[in-house]
């Protein structure tokens, strides 16, 4: 951590090579454990409390995180590359300020979650202590505290945290997986292949897609302090493995347990499952759960600071220190508590419109930002002219505001959510396919738009820009930003 002091000091700032640390196997556990907790279970649980089967609702769930870890792990490898949080990356694609559009989106994320997350932990508490309401006030604020405690701490403290927890859930998921396998009966049409229903299978692959896709926007957080070494395809597939065996494999919990007692909340319905395979399983398997959701809370806290003060960097041109950050946090957590104390007790399908709506609003940006760093500049920024309000990338980029409105507006038909259905979503029985359709959309014309980017000038500005960024005893280290003259570009995972 910078000057060795136990709070993290850096915020949205550039992480120089010299504090760069840790090893790239460090991000499996970051993102198995960030998918090991409550909220991940309730993700599981949309296709049958739709109408669909054991057999159909598992299949989309495998298949949802597939599709959005794909995405969400690509993101990952920008963190060493950059050396920068994942949010500010968003300036040379949409401008200084423009770049406050997805900012909000993220806000709304981070601080959504958390609400959320809090709501969840309420039941939970309820569910081990019966004496304490489910909707307590105490449990609500003080969980948010433990949370935000961790937040402060910062980065390589949640990684440690995280670390072991993975360890935990790993142990503590096998036995139940298992036992399941041996102990737990379900009717015959629970495995029945025929009972495919459509609308409950997509609203599930797209809810898990979602899910693992929202972690977009602060994966890269969490892997920025890596050596700009360890390579794209290294860091791209310990993300991927760690979220997707993680979130896979907790939200197939999720299922199993509503298949088990559809009429039952999450956690009284996993605990439930849990103590069919060894009586008090349930209870260990939930703590644990709860142990989760204080982690991801955490980090949900933290990309909310880092965002916060992305915003309040535009505004005006801000010294990043703990104090800000600190502050930041608590105004993440005092939002985020109001919603929760405020929140009503419908919360899985608040929980599944929540979903969809991040699933909209990310999908344009993640494409546009994948095919931005990987297409177009292959890696190659300016890290101080991501910071000059009157700098190379300009105040409003065109091109990335452009693609982000034709992707986001391309998918509106295609809407299906307990406020709006498009008439292609309805035509279709309520079947969501929006992402299959904003994600291409809004990626092609952005690059349609670069047609017209002066490619090679940019990377001269961002090379002229960066002389001296870094000191002069690291002059084959330099960041993206001030890549070797003959820079191969960026590979992609699987490349040779």
């Amino acid at each position: 951590m910078a000057g060795g002091t136990l709070i993290e000091k850096r915020s949205i700032d550039y992480v120089p090579l010299a504090e760069r640390h840790g090893k790239v196997w460090h991000l499996w556990p970051v993102w198995f454990s960030g998918d090991a907790h409550l909220a991940t279970l309730a993700v599981g649980i949309l296709g049958i409390s739709l109408g669909g089967n054991l057999l159909w609702t598992a299949i989309a769930v495998i298949a949802g995180c597939a599709l959005g870890t794909f995405f969400m792990a690509f993101h990952s490898t920008q963190g060493p590359q950059l050396g920068l949080p994942q949010m500010i990356q968003s300036r040379p694609q949409f401008g200084y300020t423009g770049a406050l559009l997805v900012w909000a989106v993220a806000l709304v994320a981070f601080i959504g979650f958390n609400a959320f997350n809090q709501v969840l932990a309420a039941q939970t508490i309820h569910q081990l202590a019966g004496s304490i309401s489910a909707t307590s006030p105490a449990v609500v604020i003080v969980f948010a505290l433990i949370a935000m405690s961790l937040a402060i701490v910062g980065y390589d403290t949640i990684h440690v945290a995280q670390r072991v927890f993975a360890y935990l859930m790993i142990a503590i998921l096998t036995v139940f997986s298992v036992g399941g396998a041996f102990l737990l009966k379900f009717p015959a049409e629970q495995w029945d292949p025929a009972g495919f229903k459509a609308v409950p299978f997509l609203a599930e692959l797209f809810a898990a897609a979602s899910y693992q896709l929202s972690w977009s926007i602060y994966v890269s957080d969490y892997s920025r302090y890596l050596p700009r070494d360890v390579g794209v395809r290294a860091s791209f597939w310990w993300t991927y493995l760690g979220a997707f065996v993680g979130g896979t494999w907790m939200m197939l919990v999720g299922t199993v347990a509503a298949a088990a007692a559809p009429k039952l909340d999450v956690a009284a319905a996993m605990q439930r499952a849990a103590d069919a395979v060894i009586p008090g399983l349930g209870l260990v398997l939930l703590i644990g759960a709860l142990l989760g959701l204080v982690t991801i809370s955490a980090l949900n806290f933290y990309g909310a600071s880092l965002t916060l003060l992305s915003v309040a960097d535009t505004c005006k041109p801000l010294e990043c220190t703990v104090s800000k950050r600190v502050a930041s946090l608590v105004a993440a957590g005092i939002v985020s508590t109001a919603l929760a104390l405020n929140a009503s007790g419908n919360f899985v399908t608040q929980f599944g419109d929540l979903l969809a709506v991040l699933l909209y609003l990310f999908t344009p940006w993640t494409a546009i930002n994948l095919v931005d760093f990987y297409l177009v500049r292959k890696g190659h920024y300016s890290i101080r002219e991501i910071f000059n309000p009157r700098g190379m990338y300009g105040k409003w980029n065109w091109r990335g505001l452009l693609a982000y409105s034709i992707g986001f507006v391309v998918m509106i038909p295609f809407f299906s959510t307990g406020l709006y259905m498009g008439p292609v979503a309805h035509a279709l029985g309520g079947a969501d396919v929006a992402m299959l359709v904003g994600l291409p959309v809004a990626g092609i014309v952005y690059l349609l738009a670069c047609r017209s980017f002066d490619i090679e000038h940019d990377r001269h500005l961002a090379r002229s820009s960066d002389v001296g960024l870094e000191p002069a005893d690291h002059p084959d280290e330099r960041p993206a930003g001030v890549a070797r003259e003959a820079s191969p570009g960026i590979e992609a995972p699987g490349a040779s």
